[in-house]
This record gives structure tokens, sequence and C-alpha cells, in this order.
């Protein structure tokens, strides 16, 4: 009874909304490597922070400007520029599926971190200004060690969903 009455499900939405869907014996069928698997791809951390140690984040903006924030160790760094209204877009609002929080690292730090995933290579090969120290912010996670750290943006995003979208942090 349940199989008759339930025969399509929303699988996905793209980037402009529409909803993917198929059967639900199409469904049993997709192989699981069509699922992300991966640590940071996730909408926020899911972590509770409160008590967490704050570190010192410096800034370059797109057009030079130096400022400084604090972010908490455990949450990523577009989170951490959203809190402080940092000009950071994250138009997939932290789910590694655009290029729109692209960040440029100091090398120390770039080598120190875990090689990114294949979802955030292919999304960084569409982020504009790429440099061999680029990654996407939502998938950087702070750690104590990163205190100090030099985060510059990059002068221009590329936004495939809407050109100048950008989301408010829940």
């Amino acid at each position: 009874m349940l199989q008759s009455a339930v025969r399509h499900v929303t699988v996905a939405r793209n980037s402009i909304g529409f909803r993917k869907t198929c059967s639900l014996p199409a469904l049993i069928q997709i192989p699981r490597i069509l699922f992300h698997a991966t640590a940071r791809v996730a909408h926020g951390s899911g972590k509770d922070l409160k008590n967490a140690p704050r570190i010192n984040l410096h800034w370059i903006g797109k057009k030079g400007e130096e400022f400084t924030t604090d972010g908490i160790v455990g949450e990523s760094i577009l989170e951490a520029a959203h809190r402080h209204e940092v000009e950071l877009e994250g138009a997939c609002e932290g789910v590694c599926a655009c290029s729109t929080c692209h960040v440029i690292l100091e090398e120390p730090v770039f080598e120190s971190l875990e090689d990114p995933s294949e979802e955030e290579e292919d999304m960084l090969d569409q982020a504009f200004g790429l440099t061999p120290t680029s990654r996407l912010g939502c998938q950087v996670e702070l750690s104590q060690d990163m205190d100090g750290l030099k985060i510059k943006l990059p002068s221009a995003t590329r936004n495939f969903y809407i050109d100048g979208h950008v989301p408010k942090p829940h």
C-alpha cells in the first residue's frame, strides 16, 4: 500500500531550485557514491560552540582594507564571516555547492590543512581569482593553532545562482 501511495521522492534541488525526483525503485538502485560523505560538507557545523575558545582572524577585504574579528574554534571561516558581517557571500549557505565563499589563506596554514575533498576542488575550479592557497571558507574549520590567521577575500565572486545574492545567517 505504501509503495503505491509514494511513487516519487525528491532527491535534491539544483542551484536554481528545480527539484530532482526519481521513483522509489530507482532511488534504491542509486549507488552510494552519489551521496556526500565528507565531514565538513554540511549546513552549519551542528556543534555547540558557546564555551569554545576564540581566536583572532585578520581579514584583507576585496579592496585591500584590513580588519580583525574573532573566530570560534570549531566553526568554519564562512560562519565566522557571517557572524561579523564580513563580505563573504556563501550563496549555498555552507554546503559546498558554490564557490562564493572562496578565500585565500597564508601558505603555512594552507599546508597544515587536510587536502580538500573532490567536491571542494570541483567548486574551486569555478572560483574567481583562484590561487595555489585557495580554499572554500565553508570547508575550513577554525582551530586553536590558527590564531592570528590572515584571510584574504578575492576581489570578486562568481555566483551562478543570482548575481549579487548575499544570504543572511539564520
